[in-house]
């Protein structure tokens, strides 16, 4: 009997032991750290890896170890990189992809395992559709989000026509869909450009002969900074008037372009200066650790890493069962740094809507200030597409 006893206080003791040095949850970060882009990806690993730290290691109170690899803006580089991590490492939370393209490559295969992922950036339209998984979550936007609003703030505006120009891939014409899903006028032109161009000239050159009384153009991190100095260096930013998405005019890009963005209106669910708690202390506290202000994306890192928190902490860090881990994660327990937030039926944000201008401030730089807000509580055009 003693033996027996001894046998079981030995086991319990070694599955205390065990539980004590349990190794911590991995999330996968596949994002894109390299070309002229890769600052777009550094800072979705910084936003993250903030929260992580004011954590002290963990999310939720369960420790968690973040893989990191770049994914060059290459698909194929994305699927592989994602395997790795789900085979190799056993990842069952993975996050961070740039660009759509790459999303449309790795998502839809991925979330077919038994795995959740949560995007910090890309939102493709047919990921929000009829592509839509219970096992994907969007905590940034849908693509076409940040384009309605400024669709509407022209149409206010009274602009009669629009010049359009994108890159050539998912998220550029979701994009364009989106300005025009709630722009009124007539579009001059609609054109689509190279995935990763420099130059701008051709296109400089037909929006000058076009004479439109706007151009809206969607040109994410460096395709966005040679746009707008090659625009302005043309001149005609005194006389046609540039709208866009926050993505062509985060805190990077407009630290490279300087006044050639200034007073440019665009469209965003975020800005360092919405007054809420958490958001003022997500901005003092990145701005203390990194030296720069935060973009878009490094909020929307920030944020994905607090959401999967609240799921860990739901489920105490147990993912063997990942059904009350999504259900914890649909429920958006924790505070966003855009205050309200709140998931659709297809797991995309229910959120507010702003314009934003670009200033000046008084040391000289140039950065982003709320002007108002055009859409509360908007939903995606696409939620009633998704069929789960």
């Amino acid at each position: 009997m003693k033996t027996t006893i001894t046998i079981l206080l030995t086991v319990a003791i070694m599955a205390v032991g065990q539980a004590a040095v349990a190794e911590p949850v991995k999330i996968g970060m596949i994002t894109t750290l390299s070309t002229k882009a890769g600052y777009l990806g550094e800072e979705i690993r910084d936003g993250f890896q903030l929260a992580i730290e004011q954590e002290g290691g963990t999310l939720g109170g369960i420790p968690v170890e973040l893989l990191v690899e770049d994914d060059g803006r290459k698909p194929e580089k994305g699927i592989q990189i994602a395997e790795r991590f789900r085979t190799r490492d056993g990842a069952k939370i993975f996050t961070g992809i740039v660009f759509s393209n790459v999303a449309m490559a790795v998502v839809p295969k991925l979330v077919r395992e038994d795995v959740v992922y949560l995007s910090a950036n890309a939102g493709p339209s047919k990921l929000a559709g009829d592509g839509c998984s219970p096992n994907y979550f969007s905590v940034s936007y849908q693509n076409d989000n940040l384009d309605e609003v400024v669709g509407q703030y022209v149409s206010d505006a009274g602009h009669k026509n629009v010049y359009l120009l994108a890159p050539n891939y998912p998220a550029g014409k979701d994009h364009l869909a989106g300005f025009k899903r709630y722009y009124d006028g007539e579009i001059v032109a609609e054109v689509y450009t190279k995935l990763g161009q420099a130059d701008y000239a051709a296109e400089i050159a037909a929006i000058r002969a076009a004479e439109p009384e706007a151009v809206f153009f969607f040109l994410p991190g460096g395709m966005g900074i040679n746009f707008l100095k090659q625009y302005a260096q043309a001149g005609l930013n005194e006389t046609i008037p540039v709208y866009g998405p926050a993505f062509s005019f985060d805190e990077r890009i407009l630290g490279a372009v300087g006044a050639a963005a200034l007073g440019v209106k665009n469209g965003s669910q975020w800005t360092h200066d919405l007054d809420n708690p958490a958001n003022i202390q997500f901005v003092e506290a990145f701005r203390a650790k990194y030296g720069r202000t935060p973009t878009l994306y490094a909020s929307q890192g920030y944020d994905t890493a607090r959401l999967i928190g609240s799921g860990l902490a739901a489920v105490g860090g147990d993912l063997s069962d990942l059904e009350p881990f999504k259900a914890a994660l649909s429920a958006a327990d924790f505070d966003s740094v855009r205050g309200n937030f709140a998931f659709g039926a297809n797991r995309h944000p229910i959120q507010d809507l702003y314009i934003r201008e670009v200033v000046q401030t008084e040391d000289g730089t140039f950065t982003n200030q709320t002007l108002e807000k055009v859409f509360s509580n908007h939903v995606d055009a696409y939620a009633e597409s998704c069929p789960q």
